[in-house]
Order: C-alpha cells, then sequence, then structure tokens
C-alpha cells in the first residue's frame, strides 16, 4: 500500500514553504549583500544560495523527526513550538518586516564582513530558517512510507528552483517592483503563514491534550 497524502495537502505544504522562505522578500537583502561582487560571482553566489537552501531542506526531511526522538521531543510538542515560532515570523511578515529569528541584527552586521554570504546568512537562516526547518520536519510527520518522502523531497527541489529563479532575476524585480509592491507580497504571504502556523499550533494541543479534540 503506497502511503500518501491528497495531493491538495501536498501543495499545501508547498505554498507554505514558498511563504516562510520568501524569496521575493530576501531580494533587498541579497542585493545590498552582493553589491560589491560582480556578475560572475553573483551568479556563484545565486548558485550556492539554491543548492544551501535544497540541502538543508533535505537534511531536515530525512533527519529531523529522528534527531527529535533523541532528543527525546515528542511530535506534537513540536507542533505547538515549530507552530509559535511559524506565527511571530508570520506576524514580522504582516509588519513587512524581517523576523529577528531569521537574522539579527548582529548577524547581518557580521555577514558584511564575510567573503562569502551564499550559506550563512542567505541559505541560512535567511531563507532555510528555522521556521522551515521546522514545517519541513512536520510535513514529513504527516505520512509514511518513500513515495510520500519522495513527494516532499520533489516539492523542497521545485522551491529551491523558484528560489534560484528569483535571485537570477533580482536586478529586474528591483527596477520594475516597488518597496511597496514587495511589502504588499510580503503581507499577503505572512496571512497565509499565520494560518498555517494557527493550525500546527491547534493540532499539536489537541495531540498533547486529546480532550480537547
Amino acid at each position: 500500500m503506497i502511503n500518501m497524502l491528497d495531493y491538495a495537502e501536498y501543495i499545501k505544504i508547498f505554498i507554505g514553504l514558498l511563504a516562510i522562505v520568501n524569496p521575493l522578500g530576501a531580494i533587498p537583502l541579497f542585493i545590498s549583500m552582493t553589491a560589491g561582487e560582480s556578475s560572475s560571482q553573483r551568479r556563484q553566489t545565486i548558485n550556492q544560495v539554491g543548492i544551501g537552501v535544497m540541502l538543508i531542506l533535505l537534511v531536515s526531511l530525512f533527519f529531523g523527526e529522528p534527531i527529535l526522538h533523541l532528543f527525546g521531543i515528542t511530535i506534537d510538542s513540536f507542533r505547538v513550538g515549530g507552530g509559535i515560532l511559524v506565527l511571530l515570523m508570520a506576524i514580522a511578515m504582516l509588519h513587512a518586516k524581517t523576523s529577528p529569528i531569521r537574522q539579527t541584527d548582529e548577524e547581518a552586521d557580521e555577514s558584511i564582513d564575510k567573503e562569502s554570504v551564499a550559506i550563512v546568512p542567505l541559505a541560512m537562516p535567511l531563507l532555510a530558517g528555522p521556521g522551515a526547518i521546522s514545517t519541513v520536519i512536520l510535513a514529513a510527520h504527516k505520512s509514511t512510507g518513500v513515495v510520500h518522502y519522495m513527494t516532499v523531497a520533489l516539492g523542497i527541489i521545485l522551491l529551491s528552483l523558484v528560489v534560484w529563479g528569483v535571485l537570477r532575476l533580482s536586478p529586474w524585480i528591483e527596477k520594475h517592483i516597488s518597496a511597496t509592491g514587495i511589502n504588499i507580497f510580503t503581507r499577503i504571504m505572512g496571512l497565509i503563514l499565520a494560518a498555517i502556523a494557527i493550525e500546527f499550533i491547534a493540532n499539536g494541543m489537541k495531540g498533547l491534550f486529546p480532550a480537547l479534540a
């Protein structure tokens, strides 16, 4: 028997990850951090960011839940904790701000002095941060079987290609879409993210306190 979720659930997982990663909202930071790079260096940085996001989320998919078991953390406790984390990110996005959960001011200042910003802080924690990692681990737990994991992995690969494509188009996007336009998109993604976060918390609470169900 093939254990899979409904196709709508996989679409929901992908949209949730897209909202959390929010590559469009990361464009201003990406441009400022790569301002001193040549075109070839920037392309190399973009390639490294795409690969970094993919590898971080794939490792979370296949090894995240065993790590939770290693520390004795139940999936329901992780749902509540991850839901709160994602909700805080959503609230920051509704205010069109970068959540300090993704990157603090100190990390942003430190990144200026680094030769390469592709993996840290762009790939992690700016794009594939705690919220995205939590969402992937919870998505992995929704079903079992190779087909389920491969479907989620395919979604992660597609997401990485979207990140790569958006960053490649960043000069064009910067010229044709104003900061207001990016902020509007970020707020819409934040609203979607808030709804997903509440669902995480509600499901976790039901698992921890069965009487609530």
